[in-house]
């Protein structure tokens, strides 16, 4: 079997990747170029195609199927960015990563303490020697009410870590968890946004899910409470959340995904003129802080991302079944 693997990292896929083919056996060739109909045939011969968060056409898909492709891995949990009708269509199966939810769940607590703690603002004052205090003062999340959104693998390790803070907790799902509900109180997303001082999500970006938090929804949320999002961009309609912490009703937001940040990450554009002007925004803001969609990365999830995709394109050569299929 051999696979070919589109924007991996050298510095840290790469090496993941070779160990793996070592123990597991097969062959494969890769680029740390995105994938695009220009270098389509670089996976010419390989049964299997590794990518990152790149955009999968209808276009792309075909152009790998007419070369013998078929199987895709995505090394994200998410799979949004691929096309899985036109995958379907062209007898190409698609697998996802998964890897062990602590990182992203401790990302997201990072994040939720930042911001309680206002650490931006510090920062970006102490870079000017302003030492001061005034304006400053935090919260302690021990005494907020966190409401996590989403109970999945990654959003109940957050609910578990929470117990360790003292803080009351609330959950909406609509797949509630025995094993959670020994730890949160399951409400419906209104109950939660209503009583929460600290909303996490930790949802798919399933279309269903698309803007699941807007204009109505920010208008339910306590005055001055914060906003997590380490799941996906699409989460959050970006506008409401200017336009609610413009007007001061959130007292902040903290953000490792954002919408329309595809071609954004994990690039150097220090050079560039950015066509994201959302991010713009939500970046000169004091009390927003925006992370580059990096909550995963860390070598425990990195090699469990490398490590699941293959197996899957492993197993689709053999016509076998994986865990990480995706089948919706």
């Amino acid at each position: 079997m051999k696979l070919f693997a589109f924007a991996l990292r050298p510095y840290d896929e790469l090496g993941y990747l070779d160990a793996l083919s070592r123990e597991l056996g097969f062959d494969y060739g890769w680029t740390a170029d995105y994938p695009t109909l220009e270098n389509a045939e670089l996976a010419a011969g390989a049964d299997g195609v590794s990518i990152i968060t790149n955009p999968m056409t209808p276009e792309l898909l075909s152009a790998y199927a007419r070369l013998g492709v078929r199987g895709l891995a995505t090394r994200s949990i998410g799979y949004d960015h691929v096309d899985l009708a036109a995958a379907r269509e062209l007898g190409i199966r698609v697998a996802h990563a998964a890897y062990p939810p602590e990182g992203v769940a401790d990302y997201a607590i990072m994040l939720m303490m930042m911001a309680l703690r206002k650490v931006k603002l510090i920062a970006r004052q102490a870079a000017v020697q302003d030492f001061g205090l005034a304006g400053k003062i935090g919260r302690d999340l021990s005494s907020c009410t966190v409401g996590v959104v989403g109970t999945g693998a990654i959003g109940s390790c957050v609910v578990r870590h929470l117990q360790g803070f003292g803080c009351r907790v609330l959950a909406s799902d609509p797949c509630p968890r025995d094993d959670v509900r020994e730890l949160a109180r399951y409400v419906t997303l209104d109950e939660l946004l209503a009583a929460s001082d600290v909303v996490t999500l930790h949802a798919p970006g399933l279309p269903e899910n698309h803007h699941m938090i807007g204009a109505r929804e920010l208008g339910l949320m306590r005055e001055g409470a914060v906003l997590v999002n380490a799941a996906r961009g699409t989460l959050v309609d970006t506008a409401a959340l200017v336009d609610a912490l413009e007007s001061g009703h959130l007292g902040g937001a903290a953000l490792d995904t954002i919408e329309h940040e595809s071609n954004l990450y994990y690039l150097d554009r220090s050079r560039d003129v950015l066509p994201n002007r959302d991010r713009a925004v939500l970046d000169a803001l004091p009390n927003v802080i925006v992370t580059p969609h990096m909550a995963f990365y860390t070598a425990d999830d990195v090699e469990g991302m490398v490590r699941s995709t293959t197996s899957a394109l492993l197993a689709f050569s053999r016509g076998e079944d994986s865990p990480y299929e995706v089948r919706a």
